[in-house]
């Protein structure tokens, strides 16, 4: 599968929530291995103006580093997160372009090690993230 049908597959089967925070999976590069998604979050899910919940920031984050784990390994069948960490460097706006890169750092048969960062269009960093996850796969 090249790399533009991997993104259009990866769109295709995305979680709705996703779609609802205004995510699409942009880029997936398997010598870097990294997923990269745009965002533009609605105020739906904003507080205090237009600054997105804490909780949303770090979905988009997850949601990063697990598309990029099923973007590069056609064998992994589910991803579960054993722990995640988010730090938010700044506050993380709606109404936006957000750039939301994941990475895959280590890839076991049974254990994924990922990170994430979240950047505005002008390349300000907003938040990062690290996760442990375990990882399925076909049999």
């Amino acid at each position: 599968m090249n790399q533009s049908e991997v993104i259009a597959r990866l769109n295709e089967h995305k979680p709705a929530f996703l779609d609802l925070l205004g995510g699409t999976v942009v880029n997936i590069d398997q010598e870097q291995r990294i997923c990269v998604f745009e965002f533009t979050v609605p105020l739906d899910y904003c507080h205090s103006g237009n600054i997105v919940q804490g909780g949303f920031v770090t979905a988009m984050l997850d949601a990063a580093m697990a598309h990029a784990v099923f973007g590069l390994d056609p064998t992994v069948t589910r991803l579960s997160s054993l722990e995640i960490s988010t730090r938010f460097e700044d506050a993380t706006q709606g109404l936006q372009p957000l750039t939301v890169t994941g990475r895959i750092r280590k890839l076991t048969h049974s254990i994924a090690f990922l990170d994430a960062d979240i950047h505005t269009s002008a390349g300000s960093l907003t938040a990062t993230a690290h996760s442990v996850a375990k990882v399925s796969r076909k049999a």
